[in-house]
């Protein structure tokens, strides 16, 4: 499929200026944009909660290895 020429863009354009009007499209591009930065930071988020959580199981495993072989010592 090949990308639209100049006037059928223009065409497009005209459509979409008619079907929502000119106060419409700037309210819809900036709701798609906050749409857009709120995903991104959701997105952020889960990751560091993921990070986090597996420095904690990181140091629990730690501590339980430091645990058990001081038990031994103590039992040896």
């Amino acid at each position: 499929m090949h990308m639209p020429s100049g006037m059928q863009l223009l065409v497009i354009v005209l459509i979409v200026l008619i079907l929502f009007g000119g106060k419409k499209i700037p309210e819809l591009a900036k709701g798609l944009g906050s749409g857009i930065k709120n995903f991104k930071k959701a997105v952020k988020e889960d990751d560091e909660e993921v990070a986090t959580a597996s420095k904690i199981e990181e140091n629990e495993k730690k501590v339980d290895t430091k645990s058990t072989s001081s038990t031994e010592t103590k039992q040896a």
